[in-house]
């Protein structure tokens, strides 16, 4: 068989799956908003910089097509009304069970980083803790968890 009618494999990309986007309400926060922003605009100068990468112009394409979405369906949320309650936004300081005090910032999933003390709103945790207030105990994941302070 002539060459010719063989597809060079060094010549394919793989076609990436896309990034799965979440079937929640897509709530944000200013700063969510403005990091989605930034994303695409970082994404986009790659691009333009990306040369003849096959497969790094496709990777970054589909991201892009992912962020976009994102920024297309986010709903940009008010600042918590108040501090009597836990709504999305809010700050909320939390004794465990265990002895341990931790403090976590209700936000969108995409702005989501428990490490650094982001929570998404469609996580449990923060499920169980929206409209309550301080001093009251919700049970997630087997620990009890008491509110100490809304900010």
């Amino acid at each position: 068989m002539s060459r010719a009618f063989v597809k060079d494999q060094e010549d394919a990309v793989e076609d990436l799956p896309e990034r799965p986007v979440s079937t929640a309400p897509n709530l944000v926060t200013a700063e969510g908003l403005a990091a989605i922003e930034a994303e695409i605009a970082a994404l986009g100068e790659t691009l333009a910089q990306a040369g003849d990468d096959r497969a790094e112009r496709s990777r970054i394409r589909r991201d892009l097509r992912y962020w976009m979405a994102r920024r297309g369906s986010a709903h940009l949320m008010p600042p918590p009304p108040d501090a009597d309650t836990v709504h999305f936004g809010s700050t909320v300081t939390l004794d465990r069970d265990d002895g341990r005090r931790q403090t976590f910032r209700i936000v969108g999933e995409d702005e989501a980083d428990p490490e650094r003390g982001t929570l998404s709103h469609v996580s449990p945790l923060a499920r169980a803790l929206m409209g309550r207030s301080e001093g009251d105990t919700v049970r997630v994941a087997g620990h009890e968890l008491e509110i100490a302070a809304i900010g």
